[in-house]
């Protein structure tokens, strides 16, 4: 059952070259803002501080950050840990303030508003430690890569991988424009984003190339564009619904999550957004350009004559 039918096969390819246009534009632009301008890292990636402190009553983050910024810190994640009383904290690094000392001005800022305020903990996470995390996103983020790429050429064929690779980079390397662009904060949280939307994407991909593939079998007189066509028209009930819900739970993680959530679902927002931008028109299109054919998905039919044991007889 389809809640929004289409019966006529929309034109998709026919704008695929315009708009590819203006996501290479795009993509570039994000190229230059990540060169010049660069992430923000977080204080995981950078190293800094890390403070956890306590309160006899529940806790008012709006307040607790004020006092953080007092202290000249910008951006800094404030967030509830465990309980509305417990709150945790990540400083980043600066130039002539130990740990301790930076621990100590936060504590005397915190117990000028509230006296009741507990230390619990306070923990230095060297930049060493955020190179090494640095490092193994990229690994991760390779891995998948990787790993997409072979399962899309055993399951399709190398056109189709290719394909699908390059649009899962260009809505990776948005995003981090987006974030460098405006000098969002670039989080462990963000990079588990960035790569949950690898995931998604690659999906909706497969979803268009699976009924590309059927409509090859069933549609022997369609050309290669009409095949596109169709496949992508004939999956947009599924894109709207799917994808509708998708963005809703994430729009209220945005909207009502808090500092904690914001970047991450942020950073979902715009990866679902170019995501299904990409797997229309990015994916479609450059398989379309590789000059993909039936032959790629459907093998012809074995004729008898090439049987070497067509007419014997038993």
């Amino acid at each position: 059952m389809e809640l929004f039918p289409i019966r006529r096969d929309i034109p998709f390819t026919r704008h695929m070259l315009v708009l590819n246009l203006v996501s290479l534009v795009t993509f570039l632009a994000a190229v230059v803002f990540l060169v010049t301008r660069g992430l923000n890292l977080s204080v995981e990636f950078t190293g800094g501080t890390v403070i956890e402190v306590s309160y006899a009553q529940p806790a008012d983050l709006a307040q607790v950050r004020a006092a953080v910024a007092s202290l000249g810190y910008t951006d800094v994640p404030v967030q509830h840990f465990g309980s509305a009383r417990d709150v945790l904290m990540r400083l980043p690094l600066r130039e002539g303030l130990a740990s301790g000392q930076q621990t100590e001005q936060l504590l005397a800022a915190l117990r000028a508003q509230t006296p009741d305020v507990e230390l619990r903990r306070t923990e230095f996470v060297g930049p060493q430690v955020g190179r090494e995390l640095v490092e193994n996103g990229l690994l991760a983020l390779a891995f998948v890569i990787a790993g997409i790429m072979i399962y899309l050429a055993v399951r399709f064929e190398w056109k189709y991988a290719v394909a699908a690779i390059i649009a899962n980079l260009h809505d990776v390397v948005i995003i981090l424009g987006f974030f460098a662009f405006f000098q969002w904060e670039f989080s462990l949280a963000v990079l588990a984003a960035v790569l949950a939307v690898l995931g998604y994407s690659v999906n909706e991909s497969v979803v268009i190339f699976d009924r590309i593939r059927e409509t090859f079998r069933r549609q022997r007189k369609m050309t290669v564009r009409q095949v596109i066509d169709h496949a992508i028209t004939s999956t947009m009930s599924r894109t709207i619904i799917t994808h509708g819900s998708t963005e809703a739970m994430v729009l209220s993680m945005l909207l009502f999550g808090g500092p904690t959530l914001h970047y991450f679902a942020l950073a979902l927002t715009i990866g679902i957004l170019f995501g299904i931008y990409s797997s229309v028109f990015v994916a479609a299109g450059i398989a379309m350009w590789l000059g993909i054919k039936r032959e790629d998905l459907v093998k012809p039919a074995k004729k008898a004559d090439d049987d070497p044991n067509a007419g014997a007889v038993v």
